[in-house]
């Protein structure tokens, strides 16, 4: 059924008249091998290697006239061998994106419908291109532009689970019930500042049992600045966090920062010397109060290193962190090469619970090396190599073993090709 859908769909599309368009279609094939050997968490001596192929496949379509702007992204994402070869219907594609923007003016535009939304380095809101089903928001959006140095985006999301006569308890699937935020960016010649808030609500039921039984939306606040300097082959920035509120009847209150000194000593070669700390809370805290930064809808992948011990659906309500670490790529043709060491350390007390004996607050050390290779613009090759060495601390916080060796090895093939991009003047079928 989906299929007719979608075919209809293209059929449509292709029968509206209209006047100076652009239409584009793309698509996006992604297989990726994985070897987790230790990956999120530290293995226990014997345990074997966890070897499996995912793969992303999408179609892009998008159309855009000067009063509209139209995308749909059709996404199918599975793992090799996770269906019958013989299976009469996949019922696996899903629209990752599927939204229209209301172009009212060159300063004024309004976005509704299934889309990613990303800002600035991606900390706090990203597209998460590294997981191959990628992350959007059901959201209504106001873009505001007063000129082209300035930028502020105004969004809203409401979530339910389903078309209800009365109101029911949602079930944060999408990790939120509501959100309001509004985001700021300007550029001042060499220094570009950017600002957020957002107002997170979680719903669930209040007093659970009791008389007093409720439904309840808790409202947490991220705020705060990101401010960037550029200067030709140097640059630094830094972002600072605050959040504050109520989830789940628990208090937050729990900080971020952020610093990084970037320097190109050639057109080749680059640099990034960096360090993040996450507030975070003393393992024999027994209070109810949340005191560990949530990066919430961020691209946490890419952050803390690659092998996603921290914050990649893990680590949350914990020690917080400390990661310092160094970024070294180097650039050649079509040729890719980086290799990151991380120091990590948690940023709250660690304490052994069965002799209350405080645990070294150094965490371990992690190497990621990738690479990759562009064969042309349509088709590019990628892989890595990670290790991570863990300490008892590590081992508190994770169990395993931090002695064995803790890996994890991927080799992943992008096809992106470009299958039609067409300027017109009317569209007939």
């Amino acid at each position: 059924m989906k299929n007719k859908l979608i075919v209809l769909f293209m059929i449509a599309l292709f029968s509206v008249p209209s006047s100076a368009q652009e239409f584009n279609l793309s698509g996006e094939i992604r297989p990726r091998y994985e070897n987790r050997y230790g990956y999120s968490s530290l293995r226990s001596e014997g345990d074997k290697a966890g070897n499996f192929i995912s793969q992303r496949s999408r179609i892009n379509f998008d159309l855009k006239n000067e009063k509209l702007i139209f995308k749909l992204v059709i996404q199918n994402v599975r793992n090799w061998g996770d269906s019958n070869t013989l299976s009469p219907d996949d019922t696996a594609i899903a629209f990752q994106q599927a939204w229209g923007e209301a172009i009212f003016s060159k300063k004024l535009s309004l976005k509704l419908g299934r889309q990613e939304i990303s800002y600035d380095n991606e900390r706090i809101f990203a597209r998460a291109a590294w997981a191959q089903q990628g992350r959007s928001h059901d959201a209504l959006k106001f873009k505001i532009r007063p000129n082209q140095n300035h930028k502020i985006d105004l969004g809203i999301a409401y979530n339910t689970d389903k078309q209800t006569n009365s109101n029911e308890l949602y079930s944060n699937v999408a990790g939120y019930k509501t959100f309001q935020y509004a985001w700021y960016h300007g550029n001042f010649n060499k220094f570009k500042l950017s600002f957020l808030f957002l107002n997170n609500g979680i719903q669930y039921v209040n007093n659970e049992g009791l008389p007093s039984e409720d439904m309840k939306v808790d409202y947490s606040q991220t705020v705060g600045p990101r401010v960037t300097f550029n200067n030709n082959d140097f640059s630094i920035n830094a972002t600072f966090y605050l959040q504050k509120g109520m989830a789940f009847n628990n208090s937050i209150s729990a900080s971020y920062v952020g610093v990084n000194f970037n320097y190109m000593i050639s057109k080749n070669i680059d640099t990034t010397l960096g360090g993040e700390y996450f507030s975070g809370k003393d393992t024999n805290d027994t209070s109810s109060d949340i005191k560990s930064f949530k990066p919430l809808f961020g691209a946490n992948h890419k952050f803390n290193g690659l092998m996603d011990y921290f914050y990649v659906g893990n680590h949350e309500n914990n020690v917080g962190l400390m990661d310092v670490y160094l970024h070294l790529s180097f650039t050649k043709k079509n040729w890719y090469f980086k290799l990151s060491p991380h120091y990590f350390a948690s940023s709250a007390q660690i304490v052994n619970l069965e002799n209350n004996e405080n645990l070294d607050c150094y965490l371990g050390t992690e190497f990621d090396f990738t690479m990759a290779y562009k064969i042309n613009d349509s088709v590019k090759i990628d892989a890595g190599y990670s290790q991570i060495f863990g300490t008892k601390s590590l081992e508190a916080l994770k169990g395993g073993n931090g002695g064995i060796q803790n890996s994890w090895a991927w080799v992943m093939v992008t096809f992106k090709p470009n299958l039609l991009n067409h300027k017109f003047k009317e569209l007939v079928l």
